[in-house]
């Protein structure tokens, strides 16, 4: 007589019991202290340098500026676009010539693809991996404004910018909607081939100032 075959269920649920065979009847997750004794920061090169050689290598475009207002108006220039979303945050300083609309009240969803691009701060920057955050801060706004527009050009501060990951987290607040953006949208398909611009801005610009 040959027995019912096992499933992949039954299977899966085996090996859980097996990995839980030593624990205590009765203890919880809270009972026990995981060890977080891992490396959050270290010595390397100077932040700023190492965030900008990881934005370039993710095809991002970057400048170190001093003037905002001057540098968004020359950003702008060279691509060419006038008319930018903004959210109800940003200051009125980095603002130049340009036509800016406010998100507040928001926009609809399916006016922001008529934008030129968007304008943002962030809320921190991972040097190492080249990463940029996005809280939904006053600066920053709601989600889809940074995600439909094709062009993103984001304001960091020298005093956003972090080495580590662990570093980065430290700064964060988990209950907030996070957003993080590693250079221009982009994803490969079955044949690995690169594809720019399906889940966000084609193009990203930052703007590193004091």
């Amino acid at each position: 007589m040959v027995g019912d075959p096992m499933t992949s269920r039954d299977r899966i649920l085996a090996r859980v019991r097996s990995a839980l065979s030593d624990v205590p009847r009765g203890e919880g997750p809270e009972d026990f202290t995981v060890p977080r004794e891992y490396e959050r920061t270290r010595t390397g090169p100077d932040v700023v340098e190492l965030l900008v050689d990881r934005l370039v290598d993710y095809k991002a475009l970057v400048h170190q500026v001093d003037d905002i207002g001057n540098a968004v108006d020359e950003a702008l220039a060279r691509r060419g676009a006038r008319r930018l979303a903004i959210p109800a945050g940003v200051p009125s300083s980095w603002l130049g010539e340009s036509e800016v609309i406010r998100d507040e009240p928001p926009l609809p969803n399916v006016e922001l693809s008529g934008f030129d691009g968007v304008l943002t701060g962030c809320a921190v920057a991972i040097a190492e991996t080249g990463t940029i955050i996005l809280d939904a801060g006053p600066e920053q706004g709601r989600r889809a404004l940074t995600l439909v527009p094709d062009y993103h050009l984001c304001v960091v501060r020298r005093d956003q910018i972090v080495r580590t990951v662990p570093e980065a987290l430290e700064r964060l607040d988990p209950t907030r909607p996070l957003t993080w953006i590693s250079g221009p949208s982009a994803t490969s398909d079955i044949e690995l081939n690169r594809v720019e611009g399906v889940h966000g801005p084609r193009t990203l610009e930052v703007l590193i100032t004091p």
